[in-house]
């Protein structure tokens, strides 16, 4: 057999690996440092114009910034076919995140690729599994200790591969890429799917699932279908109530949870030198809601400033040098236009249920009278990582300065999140934390927590309806309490703050009242603060390790009896024939979001283990034929069961089966379980009117084939009793519809059409049983 060395070399030269990380190309006028953690690996600005420039020529005709950016990370600029929303780009990204819940998973899998080192700076971030209980300091204990295997295990795999390890309670993921890793112009990939926060700082920053960070860490070129560009035009400027947080809130409104697919949101107009560089994040990292690609802004004097206060003006100075390729060319075509007059935008909340369901605050408590929707607030959240900045901690605290001078508190209750270590040690300095604390908050540890479930919620029981109001950017049902009749409004840290004051829908902070202790009728007054403290940063404690120069003695281990952590086998080949007689495990009504298929909360902790996590295998779906979740017919017993227990005894069996979806199908979060779990429990296929991008990319990466209906209206013909035969499969080519031939339990048959989006990279994936097994089948 052929030493190691060998092997990795015709992987390399097979897959179009480059030997050294563009990166490293020395920009000829300055030399700067990605991040202070990573002094030898460069900016390389020199390369990004000089495939600006290649593009440009060929295409003759200006480009938007989101074409500049990711054009000019083109593996090939001068052969690449470059036409939006059709073609596939063969990507090479500057770096790699990872957050620790999707961390494992994606290690393990770049494991089992046998590769010695990433290729790209990379790093993990310990934020998803502390879980809101008692506080800060208690849960982060707590969680140390509950997920000591799963922190050594990143920690250890960390130092094994080159990859830098952020601790629990350094803060979460966005946060952190924002104050450390982005930066004007660059292309970064994280397992998030607010992975887009970055684009607040300029740079094109995409959430993937794991097995595309793999490809990037294998350093494989990234495949991504050629974006649409929508533009955003901003005019006007932002004032009084009204924040950041409510244009994106006003565009989800616009364009629905699925308005953005397959496109990247560019902000541009005279109205964005009126948003500081943490409110652009804010808008960027809401985008997620709406289906977007990714989301960016304008290199400007805003995130300068951000960049300077946040140690890093020499990145700053070289962005000031290369700004014509930061900022769209005059005359570019959007492919939609979207304006927005921020001296005309009122404060927004949207909810309940889902974030495009966009109201003004003036408004929400009618609509919620005439709803049914609980009025009175029972607990009020801010922070996560769409609104945990200095500025959205100084508005919050502002307006609760002024209920305290009239001796009030919360209502509601009320909890506070900081975004990193960072921010948590400065608003500790400056006040803000106390002054919280003082309205009768509570600081919980720097990480996701409640936003993405992780919250032992005490005040209700579940199944009791209620309504709660928070800054994050997520509310679909159960999302943050587990609780189906939790009714969930998304808004700004300062909307939530002031009503959690007054603990109810049908307060307006621009025109009501609250009363103060002494009798007397007042009103907040708008909040002002610095978007940046006027001293430096508190850094805090340092939270970071480095990976070793040399790892050559670092042991990784996965214990076979763990029950966090499951080293993975390979999925196996397509047979060559055909897909006859699948079974219909459930046939999905309405929105399926990531959370539905795999749910988050309790069963974060089973993220590094495919076969304990497999056991929340759609579990919150419901089922078309009873209108129940979690209970789906057993086609064999015809006994209704939970639906993991079902997708377990087929495959037991031996029987293949299938999942019918709606609309926009795997929405919401990148987490690749919900790809995975199917794989691993027996599905071959999942057949939907339409798939959100990244859910329909992790499909393929595990060798399932993710399908369309060419008529949306053939959902109908298919009913949960049916079996499905696919075929096509031995002539299967980019663009070629599938034939799909439903058989009824009566003996009659239907045939219909169904769609795909593969290429033949992906197309190798599916005949090999998954992107991992055509990467080691190159590698042989």
């Amino acid at each position: 057999m052929a030493p190691y060395s060998l092997l990795v070399t015709r992987l390399q030269k097979a897959l179009g690996v480059r030997q050294y990380h563009v990166a490293s190309v020395l920009c000829q006028r300055a030399k700067v440092a990605m991040s202070h953690f990573e002094p030898n690996e460069y900016i390389h600005y020199d390369l990004l114009e000089k495939n600006i420039n290649i593009v440009r020529k060929r295409l003759n005709r200006p480009l938007t910034l989101s074409e500049k950016i990711v054009y000019g990370h083109l593996d090939d600029p001068a052969g690449q076919e470059i036409e939006r929303g059709k073609s596939y780009l063969r990507l090479r990204p500057d770096r790699v995140a990872m957050q620790d819940a999707t961390a494992q998973m994606a290690m393990l899998q770049f494991i089992s690729s046998g590769l010695p080192k990433v290729a790209v700076p990379s790093t993990i971030h310990c934020d998803h599994l502390i879980e809101a209980q008692l506080g800060g300091e208690k849960d982060l204990r707590r969680a140390k200790d509950i997920n000591q295997e799963v922190y050594n295990f990143l920690a250890t795999a960390g130092a094994k591969y080159g990859v830098g390890f952020w601790k629990p309670g350094s803060g979460i993921i966005h946060q952190i890429i924002l104050e450390n890793y982005a930066y004007p112009g660059v292309l970064l990939i994280g397992t998030d799917s607010h992975t887009p926060n970055g684009g607040g700082l300029g740079g094109i920053c995409i959430g993937v699932g794991g097995a595309d960070a793999v490809d990037v860490m294998a350093g494989i070129p990234w495949e991504l279908k050629c974006p649409k560009v929508i533009g955003v035009k901003l005019t006007g400027s932002l004032s009084g109530w009204t924040s950041p947080k409510d244009v994106i809130l006003k565009v989800a409104g616009i364009l629905t949870v699925k308005g953005g697919t397959g496109a990247i949101m560019e902000y541009h107009g005279p109205g964005v030198d009126s948003i500081s560089c943490t409110g652009m994040a804010t808008i960027c990292n809401m985008g997620a809601e709406i289906g977007a690609t990714t989301s960016v802004f304008p290199y400007n004097h805003r995130m300068k400033k951000y960049l300077s206060k946040t140690g890093r003006a020499d990145i700053a100075n070289l962005a000031d040098e290369f700004k014509d390729h930061l900022v769209p060319d005059p005359g570019c075509h959007y492919d939609q236009l979207i304006e927005v007059n921020l001296s005309e935008l009122k404060p927004h909340i949207n909810g309940p249920f889902t974030p495009d369901l966009a109201h003004p605050v003036a408004e929400v408590g009618k609509v919620a009278e005439k709803e049914g929707w609980p009025l009175d607030i029972r607990v009020g959240l801010i922070g996560s990582c769409t609104n945990s900045s200095y500025e959205d901690m100084g508005r919050s605290a502002a307006v609760a300065k002024q209920a305290l001078a009239h001796g009030l508190k919360c209502k509601s209750q009320f909890t506070i999140t900081p975004g990193s270590e960072q921010i948590r040690a400065t608003i500790e300095r400056d006040g803000y934390a106390q002054i919280l604390r003082d309205l009768g908050g509570i600081v919980l540890a720097n990480a996701c927590g409640p936003c993405i479930g992780q919250w032992d919620r005490k005040d209700i029981k579940k199944g009791e309806k209620n309504t709660i109001v928070t800054s994050y950017n997520r509310n679909f049902t159960g999302r943050n309490d587990a609780n189906p009749e939790t009714h969930a409004f998304v808004t700004s840290p300062e909307i939530v703050t002031a009503l959690a004051i007054a603990g109810t829908l049908k307060f307006n902070p621009e025109t009501d009242y609250l009363t103060g202790t002494d009798g007397k009728k007042f009103k907040l007054e708008a909040p002002d603060a610095d978007e940046l403290p006027k001293a430096e940063f508190d850094p805090g404690q340092d939270t970071y390790q480095h990976p070793p120069k040399d790892s050559s003695g670092q042991h990784v281990d996965v214990s076979p009896t763990s029950q966090r952590l499951q080293l993975l086998e390979p999925f196996d080949k397509w047979d060559g024939k055909d897909l006859e007689d699948l079974q219909i495990l459930i046939k999905v009504k309405g929105k399926c979001t990531t959370d539905h298929i795999s749910a988050a909360g309790p069963w974060l902790k089973f993220r590094g283990h495919l076969d304990n996590i497999s056991n929340n295998l759609l579990i919150g779906a419901i089922n078309i034929e009873n209108g129940k979740a979690n209970s789906v017919r057993n086609a064999v017993t015809q006994e209704f069961g939970p639906v993991p227990d079902t997708a377990r005894y087929y495959k037991k069996h031996g029987i293949r089966w299938v999942v019918i979806g709606d609309e926009n199908y795997g929405e919401g979060s990148s987490r690749e379980h919900a790809a995975l779990e199917p794989r691993h429990l027996g599905a071959r296929a999942i057949i939907t009117k339409s798939f959100a991008r990244i859910h329909e990319t992790n499909l393929k990466k595990q060798g399932l084939l993710p399908l369309t209906f060419a008529d949306p209206a053939d959902y109908n013909k298919i009913h949960p009793v049916d079996k499905l035969t696919i075929q096509g499969l031995k002539d299967f080519t980019p663009g070629k519809p599938l034939k799909c031939i439903i058989k009824h339990p009566n003996g009659t048959q239907e045939t219909i059409l169904l769609n795909h989006t593969f290429n033949e990279t992906q197309i190798e994936w599916f005949r090999a049983g998954s992107a991992l097994n055509r990467m080691k089948e190159l590698q042989q």
